[in-house]
């Protein structure tokens, strides 16, 4: 029984290219091409016939399985997870948060580990955007148009760099074909309302093809929302509560006054307006394909916080002096207005030598820019980034007994900020990867092997001031099968990261998260030891995955709050420390019955780390997330579905230097869905009730929990067409 999509075990080697190696993708049109080729490539798998078969494009290993712990969202569970932004889409997953800043923001965090630590891909290819720069930077990658979400939970630094230290979430969108479409032509459309600030967002996806070898795709996204309802203050308890002792201790009253100040109901700046969309196609033939994309995407949200509130009072006696009314007049909060431009190339070719089973390439190019607006309307701070990622991978036959691939990996960032807000100086990344994985069986189990060294240059563009790292990762992984119904994975993992832009070079305010941070060039390598072991148990009627994983860093890199003021905001400096990671992720679904004609399931789940310094004086880590449950009652029928779901998210007590504790809270959701085939396109419609207790919720791995909480109660309907 199916009861949460795991990934079937039968892989297919991804289709990632380098620059450095473009020139191969161009003779390749000069083989004979007929269609359905790729399917050469899937292995056929051992497991229960039952589960859904689903293929993992974000990792080469096949054949058994995979050592490391990983999740995937497709299909159903995809549609019922989908939210404004990335991080939110899978914070339900377990060892899964978000990073939240309102509505359009929002970056995974990974068993405690986000920013920096966790690369998000697109068809295996980073974003390429600046939300690794700050919290309140999108996430370019639209779920909406997602064929299904990988998440590799855990270091995958030997086919993605040190910027994957901490896990990869790969969206895979098919904006690049690999085979011909078994329609002429077939597409979804989607379009969703939400009562909760007035929320609309659709979506469209066309795929087919032209002529006997050529297949092409299109898409397109539109979303928009005003600022969502809160079923309190802004303001955490917690805060308020800071607030009014430091008033008190500093003998200031400000009664009458601070209630008018007070936002209460409506979480101000969580608005937004985004849209994009992109146009790929492919020639397919029998060794091979070759194909490109070009997409775009742009929008405009707000900035939560007040994050302004500086320059508005230094604005204050001009806007006096020109004879405005300040008591009739209130100036907005800041926003962000940003548009991508980019262009995606993949091509593989079977066989192209004797002992390589295949080669494939994938370029990535991005053009990116935001203005950060202020209330006034004039532009605080431009933000670009100019990058680009290439890989080159090639597929070899046995070596020794093992079956693997071996690959190069090429990037080059040139990041840029000008204005009040340019904490960051304009910088360049390069870096220059060669990593090798590999698996062999044996009669009781397999093994998987996996070595990477990379070469990371960041340098000072004004100052020309460089700074070079080597790091080296290695990894092996055991799968025993111990049973067709049960097996075991281990995975013992040595990582390596070198320092970002952001943690060698900050220095200065940083008005997004009301905060001063100052960088630090003498910062050294990181590195982590991981050991995770898993455990799969599935029958028809019971299933149940649990990992339990240990990380042991080295000169953690982490943001201190120094206790000193600079431009009246706190001083956070870039520290390293070692530090451990010890959690557990569970899931667990049982089939309990029939009723009413159809099946009714038990789904469960559970998660929790536990993060410590090795130096107790220290204090916690900053933003771990807190202990989380979730249970949910699952009924369908062969046109009906309905889900009801409860979780409980604890306390986090557990904090870093002078930040503030973060109360726990639980939640509601139900889901009613009718699904009929309408000339022969399946037509869903759904109505999903989404925090139905009004519960105030605030995620501990936010930057800006005490100053925005999670929507309010909300309803949501929605119109799914697949054809």
């Amino acid at each position: 029984m199916n009861f949460f999509t795991k990934p079937k075990l039968n892989f297919r080697l991804p289709s990632k290219l380098t620059k450095v190696a473009l020139s191969i993708a161009f003779p390749l049109s000069s083989f004979v091409f007929v269609p359905n080729t790729l399917a050469q490539l899937n292995e056929q798998s051992n497991r229960n016939s039952d589960l859904e078969e689903i293929t993992i494009t974000s990792h080469p290993l096949h054949e058994n399985g995979l050592s490391q712990s990983v999740d995937v969202l497709h299909g159903q569970e995809l549609t019922d997870a989908l939210a404004s932004n990335l991080g939110e889409t899978l914070a339900q997953l377990p060892g899964v948060r978000s990073a939240s800043f309102g509505a359009a923001v929002g970056r995974p965090v990974i068993h405690g580990l986000g920013g920096p630590r966790v690369k998000t891909t697109e068809d295996g290819i980073d974003s390429l955007d600046v939300s690794v720069t700050s919290t309140d930077h999108v996430v370019t990658i639209e779920p909406f148009i997602a064929n299904q979400i990988t998440v590799l939970k855990g270091p995958s630094t030997l086919l993605y760099g040190s910027g994957a230290i901490g896990g990869v979430v790969d969206v895979n969108t098919g904006r690049i074909p690999t085979e011909l479409n078994e329609k002429a032509i077939s597409g979804r459309a989607e379009l969703r309302l939400i009562d909760n600030a007035d929320t609309t967002a659709g979506t469209i996806r066309l795929d087919g093809n032209a002529g006997e070898q050529f297949a092409w795709h299109l898409d397109a996204f539109s979303k928009d929302g005003d600022d969502f309802d809160i079923p309190g203050f802004a303001e955490s308890a917690a805060l308020r509560a800071q607030e009014e002792l430091e008033e008190a201790l500093e003998g200031e009253s400000h009664e009458g006054e601070e209630e008018e100040e007070e936002v209460f109901g409506t979480l101000e700046g969580s608005n937004f307006d985004l849209s994009g969309g992109s146009i790929g196609g492919s020639w397919i033939g029998s060794r091979g394909f070759i194909g490109a994309s070009l997409s775009t995407s742009d929008g405009v949200y707000g900035l939560i916080g007040g994050h302004h509130e500086e320059e508005e009072e230094e604005e204050e006696g001009h806007d006096e002096e020109e004879g405005h009314d300040e008591e009739g007049e209130e100036e907005e909060l800041g926003r962000i207005d940003f548009d991508q431009t980019r262009f995606d190339l993949s091509a593989m070719l079977l066989e192209p030598i004797a002992g390589l089973e295949s080669v494939s390439l994938r370029l990535g190019v991005n053009d990116y820019e935001h203005s950060e607006i202020e209330g006034s309307g004039e532009i605080g701070t431009l933000f670009t980034n100019e990058a680009w990622e290439a890989r080159l991978n090639a597929t070899h036959e046995a070596i020794g007994g093992f079956t693997g691939t071996f690959g190069l990996q090429l990037g080059d960032r040139e990041f840029s900020a000008i204005g009040e807000e340019a904490f960051v100086p304009p910088s360049e990344t390069q870096t220059l990867g060669a990593y090798w994985v590999a698996e062999k069986d044996f009669d009781r189990f397999s093994i998987e092997l996996g070595a990477r060294i990379e070469e990371v240059e960041n340098t000072q563009i004004n100052s020309s001031r460089s700074f070079d790292f080597s790091t080296q990762s290695a990894s092996v992984g055991f799968i025993l099968p111990v049973s067709e119904q049960s097996s075991w994975q281990a995975l013992i993992d040595y990582a390596e990261r070198a320092p970002s832009i952001e943690e060698l070079f900050s220095d200065g305010p940083h008005l997004a998260t009301q905060t001063f941070e100052i960088g630090d060039t003498e910062l050294d390598i990181e590195s982590a030891v991981q050991l995770s072991v898993s455990w799969a148990y599935e029958t028809d009627l019971f299933d149940i995955h649990a990992t339990l994983y240990h990380n042991d860093f080295s000169d953690f890199i982490y943001q201190q709050n120094t206790g000193e003021i600079e431009d009246e905001l706190p001083v956070f400096q870039y520290q390293q420390d070692n530090a451990e990671f010890t959690g557990i992720d569970i899931e667990f679904g049982l089939h309990l019955t029939e009723v009413a004609n159809g099946d009714l399931d038990l789904i469960a789940s559970f998660d929790t780390v536990d993060a410590s310094f090795d130096d107790n004086a220290i204090g916690s880590l900053p933003r771990i997330p807190s202990t989380r449950w979730s249970t949910a009652l699952v009924w369908k029928s062969t046109s009906w579905r309905a889900k009801l779901s409860y979780s409980d998210t604890s306390s986090q007590f557990d904090t870093a230097t002078l930040e503030l504790p973060t109360e726990g809270f639980t939640d509601l959701s139900a889901k009613l869905e009718y699904v009929f085939d309408l000339n022969g396109a399946a037509v869903s419609t759904f109505i999903h009730g989404k925090n139905l207790g009004d519960e105030e919720q605030r995620a501990h791995t936010s930057f800006i929990k005490d100053l925005a909480p999670a929507r309010g109660r909300t309803i949501e309907a929605g119109l799914q067409v697949n054809f």
